[in-house]
């Protein structure tokens, strides 16, 4: 159902437009406990999160903007999008695939981000099916796009669950040997969008090592671990007590931008990955997932210099986000758990954000 307003204060028709040939909306997801998600078909965006804080109040956790034109032209293509084919990097965008080298295009450095030039973030998805609580949206992204070989299916389910848990499934086929890793961009901050800083934030992941990289976002190889460095949150720390720290790896991130390997029986077990909580509201975050990494991000080369939703501005490190996926650079790192999808096969995923005060 399309809603004249949302809850977070969205006016449906400014999202929607024709992109590319195909119409763009605002799809409206809710709760019997009030809580409401917005979400575009630009991108597979999630536009606004509304949960209740420690007073009940309901607080728009994600930041983004107020309409279609504004994520068209964004300084930050990524707000709460789906990236893909391959989220995160690819050294020197190239890879070998079956005997052939792929050149990808080269967006982030030397390096190849977020599926290319125009990534799912930048295309206009198919809305398959909505109802109160649920949207499914399908992109068919044909042999070649972006250099990748295979015509690639994709599905994405978003379900608000009675709980406050947002859901994400991701599913995907091919007629090719491709690659794909697929992962959610939002840009949280649980003292609500627009507060100016996640330093505060506790978090805590359940991960004992992590992927050092190079200057430029590259993992060297081998996981390290966090132990007796600032990249330890195997018990609650602070977003921002450490990230200053005089640490090579926070240096060439200008804060946090690191895949952790999460602890689990088994990498695509369904399983805790962390929790995060805003001192302020009180909303504490849960994250679940299959993927076997968390890309932790923390918004560090935002720039406050436009408005977003409510006329808010968003600062340096005023969003963290939390990438489910799979390592940076798995194609070109064997040890890595592999980032290949074959014909005959069904790529699934599955990540959860629980949100409780």
């Amino acid at each position: 159902m399309k809603a004249m307003y949302s809850k977070s204060g969205l006016l449906a028709e400014a999202f929607e437009k024709n992109v590319d040939g195909r119409q763009t909306g605002l799809y409206t997801l809710t709760n019997k406990r009030g809580c409401e998600v917005t979400v575009t078909n630009y991108g597979a965006k999630i536009v606004s999160l509304m949960v209740p804080d420690k007073s009940g109040q309901l607080t728009d956790v994600v930041l983004g903007h107020p309409s279609i034109d504004d994520y068209l032209t964004s300084q930050e293509p990524y707000f709460g999008a789906v990236c893909g084919r391959v989220g995160n990097r690819i050294a020197k965008g190239q890879f070998t695939l079956e005997g052939v080298t792929y050149q990808l295009a080269v967006n982030n450095g030397p390096n190849h981000l977020h599926g290319g030039l125009k990534g799912f973030n930048a295309l206009v998805w198919e809305v398959k099916s909505i109802s109160d609580s649920s949207i499914e949206l399908f992109y068919l992204s044909p042999d070649g796009e972006e250099g990748y070989p295979g015509n690639l299916q994709v599905t994405i389910i978003y379900n608000l669950t009675e709980d406050n848990a947002l859901d994400i499934i991701y599913k995907a086929e091919t007629d090719k040997t491709t690659i794909l890793n697929l992962t959610n961009h939002s840009y949280f901050n649980l003292s609500g969008q627009g507060d100016p800083s996640i330093g505060d934030h506790l978090l805590m992941l359940n991960a004992e090592t992590y992927l050092p990289t190079d200057e430029t976002a590259i993992p060297y190889g081998d996981p390290q671990p966090v132990k007796d460095t600032p990249m330890d949150f195997t018990e609650p720390f602070s977003i921002g007590e450490r990230i200053n720290d005089d640490f090579e790896q926070l240096h060439f991130g200008n804060g946090y931008d690191h895949t952790f390997v999460l602890d689990k029986p088994s990498p695509e077990d369904y399983a805790y990955a962390g929790i995060c909580e805003s001192p302020k509201t009180g909303i504490k975050m849960e994250i679940y997932t299959t993927e076997p990494g968390l890309q932790l991000y923390t918004g560090n080369w935002m720039t406050g210099n436009f408005a977003g939703k409510q006329g808010k501005h968003y600062p340096c490190r005023s969003a963290v986000c939390f990438e489910t996926q799979h390592y940076p650079d798995s194609i070109n790192k064997p040890d890595y758990p592999t980032t290949l999808l074959h014909p005959g096969e069904e790529f699934e995923s599955r990540t959860t954000y629980k949100f409780t005060v």
